[in-house]
């Protein structure tokens, strides 16, 4: 796993992950903290420089869609949890109850 110790697992990991442990241009949990990049006053996370360069001049690095409702959600505030176990891959979510809500049309 991408930046993660070897013993630490997807069921390990607490839901929401943390926002600072999230690159939030590769969409992947890194494990680790990442670079902080402040903008319009939140607080977003790149694992390197391209990624902060993208955070300040790309909208869509900042956004992403609620997987349940479709909402446009702000990364910066974002419900944060592994797409899939065994997977680096986040999904975004605008609240724990949208998330839940996935969780149950999923099963």
């Amino acid at each position: 796993m991408i930046g993660a110790k070897p013993s630490q697992t997807v069921a390990d990991r607490k839901i929401p992950l943390p926002n600072e442990q999230v690159c939030m241009v590769n969409n992947a949990f890194m494990g680790k903290k990442q670079i902080p990049v402040v903008f319009d006053g939140k607080t977003y996370y790149g694992c390197c420089q391209m990624c902060v360069e993208k955070i300040q001049t790309k909208r869509d690095a900042r956004f992403a869609k609620d997987p349940l409702s479709g909402k446009e959600v702000d990364k910066a505030d974002a419900f944060i949890v592994p797409a899939a176990p065994g997977q680096e891959q986040v999904l975004y979510f605008e609240s724990e109850e949208s998330y839940r809500q996935y969780l149950l049309n999923q099963g």
